[in-house]
């Protein structure tokens, strides 16, 4: 009982086998980990003035910094379908889909930075919760002058960010652009495939510009969304020493048994196996 919760925990303990025999038990803790990031989401939508207000407060901090360029940049696009289109499509099928895939193909080929990944979001979407209970903000589509382009050009978000799980004024951070770069990272650093690597670049800086141009978020949102999964992937990487203790004794109990050592990275230090 108590292996299958650490292997539960820290799948790369077991090796390299790519065995999904043990992947049930990631969908199960992934699924409850998402069910409560969504729930408390909902629970903790915040007060409509205050939302506003700190929307306001970020928008002159912006301005001060020569950040204010959501209106005028939206306004750029808006007359070419095309463009709105493309980045709608940005904006809804380059965020769950990709960090989906990211973790899928991390579990199969590299466990330990699987793990690293689902860590880093776990630790990043814990602290992004006090964000969105005590520091709501209003994104800019809620604003004169603004188009909510996924919402009145798009039909394609109700599919993967149905309305009734939607926080609207959980603006401030945005994991659209930090979860992005979060995937990205980790893949880029997992492999040596070039277009996996041009993927792993171009998915966040098409993601930072769609949240932008589709109105749903500040330039700043984008930036504190960075920071808090960069935190995340710090936390996930000190997290290592556990496994690294868990590893070593399935290494030791293979040897007593007389079987071979486990092959496979240890903790969270580079891996031999890439993707």
């Amino acid at each position: 009982m108590v292996r299958q919760l650490k292997v539960l925990v820290a799948p790369e303990i077991i090796g390299s086998r790519r065995s999904w025999r043990g992947f049930p038990g990631q969908v199960v803790l992934v699924t409850l980990a998402a069910l409560v990031y969504f729930g408390v989401r909902m629970l903790t939508k915040g007060a409509e003035a205050a939302a506003f207000k700190n929307a306001y407060d970020l928008l002159t901090f912006e301005s001060t910094l020569g950040l204010d360029f959501e209106a005028w940049s939206q306004a750029a696009v808006l007359d070419y379908h095309w463009v709105v289109t493309f980045f709608n499509w940005v904006y809804i099928w380059l965020h769950w889909p990709v960090i989906i895939g990211a973790l899928l193909l991390l579990y199969h080929y590299n466990r330990h930075r699987y793990t690293l990944m689902r860590n880093a979001m776990l630790i990043s979407g814990a602290l992004g919760l006090l964000f969105f209970a005590f520091f709501p903000v209003a994104p800019p589509r809620f604003f004169d002058g603004f188009t909510d382009t996924v919402a009145e050009l798009s039909t394609s978000y109700k599919y993967l960010q149905p309305p009734s799980v939607v926080n609207k004024y959980a603006a401030m951070p945005s994991f659209h652009v930090g979860w992005n770069v979060l995937a990205g990272v980790v893949l880029f650093r997992s492999t040596r495939s070039v277009p996996v690597r041009v993927f792993a670049v171009a998915s966040p800086l098409l993601m930072s510009v769609a949240v932008v141009l589709t109105g749903n978020h500040w330039v700043i949102d984008g930036f504190v969304g960075i920071a808090l999964a960069m935190t995340g992937l710090y936390g996930a990487h000190r997290l290592g020493w556990l496994t690294r203790r868990w590893q070593t004794s399935e290494e030791e109990t293979a040897t007593a048994a007389g079987d071979e050592p486990v092959v496979g990275p240890a903790g969270i230090e580079p891996a031999t196996e890439r993707l």
